[in-house]
């Protein structure tokens, strides 16, 4: 039975007032555990999980306009690593973050520290998915090194990979939880209630989107983590995702809707979080509002991955039109394919994408460049790079798209930050 722990905060005198320095009463949310639990979906919320496995299916089935779908695995795992991380309030516009990903390559490092946290959250992204294959077992061990390589760039990377051991807080004071939106679990539940989620996770009794949306809530809930719980949240529903072999091939950008209906989003999750029995009506209403929300977002998030995926199919034959006859398996040609996954590239960096020598990958981006199918830009120092504009752009109209409610930011304005149009000054 789910509840709430009365627990008493110490004031150890330290903070800037005097609320902030005095000890209280709080209370701590202990969720119910997963194993075992029967869950009863509504007729409506079964028909919104049917829709969005069906889209996510179609994405993956019918990614070909980019020729191969690694290409827009690529650029969608970047997004959805850049949403996830837009909700925990690390800003990065599209074209300063690709720079950055070139300048950490050959530079070995990264001057640019909120680039740099959200280029961490793209590796603990990209090891998640990787790590779990269909019918695959999720351990506790991707948990923790998924949230390892989060934190690994950051102030808090002595913290990465490790289960919290204090009590931690959403909302109010930085220096207690006397004011706090929401109170996790004390801290020596975290570790049972992780093995129970994992073990919850390796379970195929209820429908993928259902069991994925579930995961991430009961993860949220439990916040296991000193900082990094949102991203390395979002990443989990990824990994559910994979293994019930929904989503083999393309990532599906949930969290960039997700990030857009925030206050819908905390709504469902707070209504999660029901007092009382398992089986209560409240824990039946709480439990499939959420699961709706998430459907939802998933089916909007595959509608808006293909119109980029067409848009990046109208993007490369403008190219080939542009540079007319052109040899297939050229380096050109495998250039031109692979550029909707890898927008900013060198040289070294091309010629290892499509498996090409130094020289035939440089003569290649000449003749790319020559055509303006890409531009010569300065990455880091002194670097040399080259950047696909009209690629760059894309990925900016699908994040400015994406943020709209409505799903047009021209009908319907984003409800968050995002980056600016090409011609206007970058977005942090």
């Amino acid at each position: 039975m789910s509840k709430v722990v009365q627990r008493r905060w110490t004031g150890d005198g330290s903070g800037p007032t005097r609320r902030d320095r005095l000890g209280c009463d709080y209370q701590s949310y202990v969720p119910d555990e997963l194993q075992g639990r029967a869950f009863v979906l509504d007729g409506d919320v079964a028909a919104d999980i049917a829709e969005a496995e069906a889209a996510i299916l179609r994405l993956n089935a019918n990614a070909t306009a980019l020729t191969n779908t690694e290409a827009l695995a690529r650029i969608l795992l970047r997004a959805e690593a850049v949403a996830s991380s837009r909700i925990e309030g690390l800003e990065v516009g599209a074209r300063r973050l690709l720079h950055e990903e070139v300048s950490r390559e050959t530079e070995g490092k990264s001057a640019d520290v909120t680039a740099s946290e959200v280029l961490s959250n793209i590796d603990a992204m990209a090891f998640a998915v990787n790590a779990i294959r269909a019918g695959d077992r999720i351990t506790l061990d991707v948990v923790l090194d998924t949230h390892r390589l989060l934190l690994a760039h950051t102030r808090l990377s002595h913290h990465g990979g490790l289960l919290r051991g204090e009590q931690n807080w959403i909302g109010g004071s930085s220096y207690n939880p006397c004011s706090a939106a929401f109170v996790p679990p004390p801290e020596n539940l975290v570790l049972p209630l992780m093995e129970d989620l994992v073990a919850f996770c390796n379970d195929d009794g209820l429908p993928p989107v259902a069991q994925a949306a579930i995961v991430h809530a009961q993860f949220e809930t439990i916040h296991p983590f000193v900082d990094g719980n949102g991203r390395t949240g979002r990443a989990l529903m990824h990994i559910a995702l994979r293994r019930r072999g929904l989503a083999e091939k393309v990532l599906t950008p949930v969290s960039l809707v997700l990030a857009t209906w925030s206050k819908a989003y905390v709504n469902a999750l707070t209504e999660y979080r029901y007092s009382g029995a398992a089986d209560s009506a409240d824990a039946r209403r709480g439990v499939n509002a959420w699961i709706s929300q998430f459907s939802t977002a998933c089916t909007r998030a595959c509608a808006d991955a293909e119109s980029f995926e067409r848009r990046a199919s109208e993007i490369q034959a403008e190219w080939r039109r542009r540079i007319g006859s052109i040899r297939r398996n050229s380096a050109a040609d495998l250039l031109l394919k692979a550029l909707p996954g890898a927008p900013v590239l060198t040289v070294s960096g091309a010629a290892s994408l499509i498996g090409r020598t130094f020289p035939a990958a440089n003569n290649a981006i000449s003749t790319l460049t020559a055509v303006d199918v890409l531009r010569q830009v300065t990455v880091g120092k002194r670097n040399r790079a080259y950047e696909a504009p009209d690629i760059i752009a894309a990925f900016t109209d699908l994040e400015r798209q994406l943020a709209s409610p409505e799903g047009s930011s021209l009908s319907s304005l984003p409800s968050r930050p995002v980056p600016q149009r090409p011609g206007s000054a970058e977005g942090a």
